[in-house]
């Protein structure tokens, strides 16, 4: 008996096992590491070793053979801390490599190891409770990890394990990133070794401001809810603050005027030993890149950012080697690299991220064609250097001479990933991903006035001309995620569910990254508006393409978190285009989302009520006349489940029948393989059902 593609998709989690991840090379440009699972199908990353000059690799851990029949157990902190990252995987999902190359350390079922990388020999540390995120000293001579609330210190021989910093409230907590930092803001780390290995910037973060929310599991009422600290739009956030620990336990608090600044966006500590922050504001209009004297704690504003709509994260703050501040920076309507001020990057290209910054130049991800991503060598002396090139996405990493590529194209379905090296030939380190079942065809068009990037997807029998077929609109839509790319394997989904007998059409709206200053900030205030108008440009647009092949009288939508919420109001706000939905996990009231992301887009809901409501999809439940299913984990601890029962309570009120599908203990993301493959096949049945399929 086959397994059908979405258990497949669950149990390969979406393709992904078994492709190197997490890739670091040594300094030198002789050694690559990087976890891998064994194949496409277990989950248990393990770490490895590519010897760059003989091409052969090695395994360093294998955490089945480490801890045998006992089996992994996470804490309660990790598996937030995965939630956060958005983590499925099990194993090994992250280590940690000194500068020296001697020691590498990773946690692994909440106990801390370490690795001497010589003799490959791996060791179990003593250590005290729950350990989150390890980290070795870039001089590799002790270990800095978390527990318990405090920041914990060991020598990498297993000797004089102590606290360096521990809780005085329960709180407060040492050397971790709070709720916000690491679900929007892209931080994940809370604390930062000096490059002498002598201290560490440590986060301190007290949640006592914010306000409690109860995670209940209705399934098993015995059972006490869970107590979590929610930040929602428009109330206190944790306070956090930032100080520098010696390893004596001795500590100053870092100063900046935390009340202009609430956010503590970046911390990166440079090869002289001068610390960069990048701190923000509430509203996100205002940013500070600041220098930092460790000995006093006193900070100096090297640059400041401003913005109407808001400022970008991006890759943080570095120095040249010759000293000059480099950040990322909106400017004129492209995201360039900016030194001392002057952007270094031309016209044409938006960065995506900065790999490595050297004296003469800056390798960087960059987009020319928005739904293509490239390496790119931008010199200080305005030369412009592609490193890859054609119609993909690549990421890189570098160490010395020696740059790995990171491929996923449209021409075949899979990752590659190759070692270059400036005095030898290319080598390919193996990706041992289970196959896809299907190779999507995938076309893309230009939708719109706006160009709108729209990926269109048949039935791989379908012959043109010979039927008309329902739509399935598969949006994400919101900010700061993009669908579509130049990546086969990201359209798995999209040309199974065409299969299934849809016209499927994934859409990038404005909002979306690598278009630019005025496209992302077009929806500031305006998500209801513009982010579904844009949705029905894209339709528009392909039943001109194909005006004998699709059937916009039967038109559905379906997306999860941002995408349920799209998928909701889509056939709430427009029931002329759309004619049923499914909804994962929506927003559906963003009083009840997060301070960082909401505040970022909406403002605050004390001071502009107005945009909250006309962004809000209560109101307009009376509206509903079409078929809407809802679906959502009531475990989820991001958009909590109360989102969907809001809406669902205002659709009673309003008598319109709707289907409301609760997933007893699964969170915001649904690893698990049978409900994965069950949730998929209700949700292909509820719209064929509906839509005539």
């Amino acid at each position: 008996m086959s397994v059908s593609y979405p258990r497949l998709a669950a149990r390969t989690l979406r393709f992904t096992l078994g492709i190197p991840r997490n890739i670091t090379v040594s300094p030198d440009g002789s050694t690559v590491r990087f976890i891998r699972t064994p194949d496409g199908v277990t989950r248990t990353g393990q770490l490895w070793e590519h010897d760059v000059e003989s091409g052969s690799e090695s395994l360093l851990v294998d955490p089945v053979a480490l801890l045998g029949e006992d089996g992994e157990q996470l804490s309660a902190e990790e598996r937030s801390r995965r939630e956060r990252s958005r983590e499925s995987a099990a194993g090994l999902v992250a280590y940690d490599v000194d500068d020296t190359g001697r020691w590498a350390c990773f946690a692994l079922s909440g106990r801390l190891w370490a690795v001497h990388l010589g003799a490959k020999a791996v060791t179990a540390l003593p250590s005290v409770g729950a350990v989150i995120d390890p980290r070795l000293d870039p001089t590799g001579r002790r270990i800095a990890y978390a527990s318990g609330g405090a920041l914990r210190v060991i020598g990498v021989d297993g000797k004089d394990e102590r606290a360096l910093v521990s809780p005085e409230t329960d709180t407060q907590v040492w050397g971790q990133a709070e709720f916000i930092a690491a679900e929007e803001m892209e931080r994940y780390r809370g604390f930062w070794w000096a490059p002498d290995g002598s201290s560490l910037l440590v986060e301190r973060f007290d949640d006592a401001p914010v306000q409690t929310w109860h995670i209940a599991d209705p399934e098993n009422p015995d059972r006490e809810p869970v107590a979590q600290r929610y930040p929602a739009a428009g109330t206190p956030n944790a306070e956090v603050t930032l100080w520098h620990v010696g390893l004596d336990g001795s500590r100053t608090e870092i100063v900046w005027d935390r009340n202009a600044y609430e956010y503590l966006g970046r911390v990166t500590w440079t090869a002289d030993g001068a610390p960069l922050l990048q701190v923000l504001s509430r509203d996100q209009k205002a940013s500070q890149v600041l220098s930092v004297d460790i000995a006093t704690g006193a900070t100096t504003v090297l640059r400041e950012l401003r913005d109407e709509a808001w400022v970008e994260l991006s890759s943080a703050p570095r120095f040249l080697p010759d000293g000059r501040l480099a950040t990322v920076e909106d400017v004129n309507g492209w995201r360039r690299v900016v030194v001392e001020g002057s952007p270094v990057t031309p016209d044409g290209w938006q960065v995506r991220s900065v790999v490595e910054i050297f004296a003469d130049s800056v390798i960087a991800t960059a987009s020319q064609e928005p739904t293509e991503i490239q390496v790119v060598r931008f010199g200080l002396d305005g030369t412009v250097t592609p490193l890859t090139d054609g119609a993909a996405v690549h990421g890189a990493v570098v160490g010395g001479p020696t740059t790995v590529v990171i491929r996923s194209g449209l021409d075949v379905v899979g990752t590659t990933v190759t070692v270059h090296r400036e005095d030898a030939a290319p080598a390919a380190i193996r990706v041992l991903a289970e196959p896809a079942p299907l190779e999507p065809s995938v076309t893309l068009l230009h939708a719109g006035d706006d160009e709108l990037r729209t990926a269109v997807l048949f039935p791989r029998d379908h012959q043109p001309g010979s039927r008309r077929l329902p739509v399935l609109m598969d949006p994400y839509g919101g900010p700061h995620a993009q669908r579509v790319l130049s990546s086969a394997r990201a359209f798995l989904e999209a040309q199974w569910l065409a299969d299934q007998g849809f016209c499927v059409v994934v859409a990038d709206g404005r909002g979306t990254p690598g278009r630019g200053h005025a496209w992302e900030r077009a929806v500031l205030h305006e998500f209801a508006t513009v982010t579904l108008d844009d949705q029905v440009v894209a339709l528009e647009a392909v039943a001109a393409a194909y005006p004998d092949d699709v059937d916009t009288s039967r038109v559905g939508i379906t997306g999860w978190s941002y995408g349920g919420y799209l998928s909701a109001l889509a056939v709430l706000q427009r029931p002329d285009v759309f004619h049923a939905a499914v909804a994962g996990a929506p927003v559906t009231e963003w009083r009840l989302y997060d301070t960082c992301y909401t505040e970022r887009y909406l403002g605050d809901p004390n001071t502009q009520p107005e945009v909250y409501d006309r962004n809000s999809l209560i109101p307009l439940a009376p509206q509903l006349e079409r078929p809407l299913m809802i679906i959502h984990g009531l475990a989820d601890d991001n958009v909590v489940a109360a989102h969907t029962l809001r809406l669902s309570s205002a659709l009673l009120a309003a008598g319109r029948p709707h289907t409301v599908l609760p997933l007893s203990g699964v969170t915001h993301m649904t690893p698990q393989e049978v409900v994965a493959e069950n949730l998929k096949l209700l949700q292909l049945q509820f719209l064929k059902e509906h839509l005539g399929a």
